[in-house]
C-alpha cells in the first residue's frame, strides 16, 4: 500500500433509473436529512454506463455501479442530491491530458466488427482491457461525468459532488489505455477545470499516481499493478508514496493521512480536492488485499473535506468487491452529505507502516514546510547510518546461535565502513522474504536523486565461490582488506565526478532456521531485489546517465535487467560494465538488444580466460580487458582506470 500526492497547477494545468433496495447494509448511519429545495450535494450516474461489459465476467463489471447506485437511492441519499446530467467528454478535453493516438484508438473501437473483437482479444487482456461495440460511449461517458462533477463545483454551484461512474480512469496513461481504464477521468476533469474557471490549485488523492497528487495505494516495490517504480515513497517530482505492503488496515492510512498527507495538504492550500474513490483497499477486496473499513475512508474523506473552503469532488474509480465498494461508497457519501464520521477506537499503526511513513516524511520534508520527519520516526528504529554495533543485522549473541559465516562477517566489514566513513544509506526492502536475505546489502549515497549520473553496481562481495573459480586460497583478512581498498577508490571516483552511487549485493544471507521457508529460488530473488532498485530508485532519480557495473556472477542479474527493463534500459544507460575475472560473461538473451550492448559494454577478463579461444563470443563484447590479477575484487580496482576513462568517454559522446 501506498499514499502519494500529486498537485495540479496552472503552469503545468444521464438517465436516473428507479430501483428496489437489494444492496447491503453499510456500517454507517444514514441520517434523515429533511430534503432541501436547494441541495447543496450533486451526484452523477447513468445506466449507459452499465453497456460496458464482458460476456465471460470480469471484475470491472456494470455490477460494481449498479450495487452502488441502488445502495444510495434506498439509502435516501439522491432524494437529497442535485442529479447532475452527463455528457460525453469531448475530443479537445480529452487531449489536453492525452495523445491523440490514444484518442483515436478509443474512438475506433466502436466501429469493430466481431471478427475484429476476437483478433484483438489477446492484446487487450494484456493490456488488462477488455472491450465491446459500447466501450467508447461508456468510457467518454465516464470522463465526461467526472469532468461536469467537479465544474460544478468548481463553478460554486455546488460545495460537493460524486460521480459514480465507470469504466475507472486511473491507470490510463498519456500515451496508452490499461488496467481496465481508457481515459484518466480525474486528470482530464481537472484540466478542464483549470481552463474554464478561476480554480488553478487542485489537490487529488487517489489510488495511483497522477495532478500537489496524494495517492494511498498497494506498491509492494512496483510488483502490485500497474507495476514498475511510479507511486514509491521515492517519487518526488510525480508524487509522493507511502509505500506499504498488502494487508494495511485504517490505522496505517490514518497515521499517513495525520503525519503526511493533511500537513502537505493544508500547505499546499488548494482551491479544489478531487478524491479519487478507489476502493481496492476496502477490507474484502481480493485484488487490493489490504483491510481499510468503510469508517476509515469516512475519517479519510472528513479529514479531505475541511480544505479548500469545502469545495469537494469524489469520482469512483477502482474497488472489485461489491459488497466492499458499496459499504465504502456509502461511507463516504455521508460525508459528503454533512454526517460525521464514527468514532473509531484506539489504533496503532504497523510497524511497516510506520517506518514507511517515515521515510516518505524524510524524503518529501526537502519540499515541504510542515513535513517534520524527527516527529515520524518510529521508536526503535535504527538510522540508515547507523553504528555497526546497532546495525539491525547483527552477530548472534545466544548460546546456541551458530556464529555468522566468515562471508557474513566480511559483509558487514563492508556495509559498516560503507555508512561510517562515507555516509551511505541502506534502502529498504518492501517484502519480508527479501528483508531476510538482502537487509543491510542495498545501500545508497545521499544524493541518490539529485545527480545527473548514477553509477548502478552489483555485486556479491564476501562470495567466496567467486574468488575460488580463479583457484587461489581464500585469505579471509586479504578479502577484507581489498574490498575496503576497492570500496574507497570507487567512491572518491563518483564523488570526484559528481556521480551518485547505488551498490547492490546480491549475495544473499543464509536461509538458516530462523528464515521463513524459502518460497523463491535465489535467481527469483535476485531479479525481484534488482528489478525493485531499478523502478524505484535508478527511475526515480533526476539521473538521466545509468552506468551499470556487475561484477562477477552478480552480471548475469544486469543481463536480466536489460532484459527485463528494455526499454527503460536502452534510453538511460550509457555504459554497461561487467568485471567477471574468471567467470563467464553474460550477454543479453534477447537478440535485439545485442547490437545496442555491444556498443555500451566494457568487459574486464582475468588473465588466460577461456573466452579468449572462443573468437565470436568475444566479439559480442565492445571493449574487453585483459588483466593481469586472479582475485576477483584486486582485479575490479586494476581495471578501475580504465573503467573511468570508459564511461568518461560514453559521456562525452552525448555532449
Amino acid at each position: 500500500m501506498q499514499s502519494s500526492m500529486q498537485v495540479v497547477e496552472e503552469s503545468d494545468p444521464m438517465v436516473i433509473d428507479s430501483v428496489e433496495p437489494s444492496a447491503p447494509q453499510s456500517t454507517m448511519t444514514a441520517h434523515a436529512y429533511p430534503p432541501s429545495s436547494e441541495p447543496d450535494v450533486g451526484s452523477v450516474y447513468d445506466t449507459e454506463m452499465t453497456l460496458h461489459c464482458s460476456p465471460d465476467g470480469h471484475p470491472e463489471a456494470p455490477e460494481r455501479i449498479l450495487r452502488i447506485w441502488k445502495a444510495l437511492v434506498s439509502g435516501h441519499y439522491i432524494s437529497r442530491a442535485k442529479v447532475i446530467p452527463t455528457r460525453q467528454v469531448l475530443e479537445h478535453e480529452a487531449l489536453l491530458v492525452h495523445s491523440q493516438k490514444l484518442w483515436d484508438k478509443v474512438e475506433a473501437i466502436q466501429y469493430m466488427t466481431q471478427p475484429q473483437f476476437l483478433d484483438s482479444e489477446e492484446h487487450y487482456e494484456q493490456l488488462s482491457l477488455y472491450i465491446c461495440a459500447a466501450t467508447t460511449l461508456t468510457a467518454r461517458l465516464s470522463c465526461g461525468g467526472v469532468i461536469e462533477a467537479c465544474l460544478a463545483v468548481a463553478r460554486g454551484e455546488l460545495s460537493k459532488t460524486f460521480a459514480v461512474v465507470r469504466p475507472p480512469g486511473h491507470h490510463a496513461e498519456p500515451e496508452e489505455h490499461m488496467g481496465f481504464c481508457f481515459f484518466n477521468n480525474v486528470a482530464v476533469a481537472a484540466r478542464v477545470v483549470q481552463n474554464l474557471t478561476p480554480l488553478k490549485k487542485i489537490l487529488i488523492l487517489d489510488c495511483d499516481p497522477s495532478v500537489l497528487f496524494i495517492s494511498l495505494h498497494r506498491h509492494d516495490g512496483g510488483d502490485f499493478y500497474p507495476y514498475g517504480p511510479f507511486g514509491d515513497l521515492d517519487s518526488c517530482g510525480e508524487g509522493l508514496g507511502l509505500g506499504y505492503s498488502n494487508g494495511m488496515g485504517d490505522a496505517d492510512y490514518i497515521h499517513a493521512f495525520q503525519k503526511v498527507i493533511m500537513p502537505i495538504a493544508t500547505e499546499f492550500d488548494p482551491e479544489l480536492v478531487i478524491i479519487s474513490a478507489g476502493f481496492d483497499a476496502a477490507e474484502g477486496d481480493d485484488l487490493g488485499e489490504c483491510l481499510v473499513t468503510p469508517v476509515g475512508y469516512a475519517h479519510m474523506t472528513y479529514m479531505l473535506a475541511g480544505l479548500a473552503g469545502g469545495r469537494l469532488a469524489v469520482a469512483l474509480e477502482g474497488g472489485y468487491n461489491l459488497d466492499s465498494i458499496t459499504k465504502s461508497a456509502l461511507a463516504v457519501t455521508e460525508i459528503i452529505m454533512g454526517g460525521a464520521p464514527p468514532e473509531m477506537g484506539p489504533m496503532v499503526a504497523s510497524e511497516a507502516g510506520a517506518r514507511t511513513v517515515w521515510l516518505v516524511a524524510r524524503q518529501q520534508s526537502q519540499y515541504w514546510k510542515s513535513l517534520n520527519a524527527r516527529a515520524c520516526e518510529p521508536e526503535g528504529l535504527p538510522c540508515a547510518a547507523a553504528s555497526y554495533s546497532s546495525y539491525k543485522t547483527v552477530v548472534p549473541t545466544e548460546a546456541n546461535s551458530p556464529p555468522l559465516p566468515t562471508q557474513e562477517i566480511l559483509k558487514l566489514h563492508r556495509q559498516h565502513y560503507m555508512y561510517s566513513e562515507h555516509g551511505m544509506m541502506e534502502v529498504p526492502l518492501v517484502s519480508a522474504e527479501l528483508e531476510q536475505r538482502f537487509s543491510g546489502q542495498v545501500i545508497c549515497s545521499p544524493d541518490v536523486f539529485q545527480c545527473e549520473t548514477l553509477v548502478f553496481v552489483v555485486h556479491e562481495f564476501g562470495n567466496f565461490r567467486v574468488e575460488m573459480s580463479a583457484s587461489v586460497m581464500r585469505d579471509a583478512q586479504l578479502e577484507r582488506a581489498n574490498l575496503i581498498e576497492f570500496s574507497k577508490d570507487l567512491v572518491t571516483w563518483v564523488k570526484a565526478e559528481g556521480y551518485s552511487l547505488l551498490d547492490v549485493n546480491l549475495f544473499p544471507k543464509p536461509n538458516g532456521s530462523i528464515l521463513r521457508p524459502k518460497t523463491k529460488s535465489i535467481r527469483a530473488l535476485r531479479q525481484e531485489v534488482i528489478t525493485y532498485v531499478w523502478d524505484n530508485y535508478v527511475m526515480l532519480s533526476s539521473a538521466r546517465n545509468i552506468v551499470l557495473v556487475g561484477h562477477g556472477p552478480a552480471c548475469q542479474q544486469l543481463m536480466d535487467l536489460i532484459d527485463m527493463r528494455e526499454t527503460s534500459v536502452v534510453e538511460s544507460v550509457r555504459s554497461v560494465i561487467q568485471v567477471v575475472g574468471h567467470w563467464p560473461p553474460c550477454l543479453p538473451s534477447r537478440p535485439e538488444n545485442l547490437k545496442w550492448y555491444r556498443c555500451h559494454s566494457f568487459l574486464a577478463l582475468g588473465c588466460d580466460h577461456s573466452i579468449r579461444r572462443k573468437v565470436q563470443e568475444v566479439e559480442w563484447h565492445g571493449h574487453v580487458l585483459d588483466v593481469d590479477e586472479d582475485r576477483s575484487v584486486a582485479l575490479f580496482a586494476k581495471a578501475l582506470p580504465d573503467i573511468k576513462r570508459f564511461v568518461k568517454a560514453q559521456l562525452s559522446c552525448l555532449k
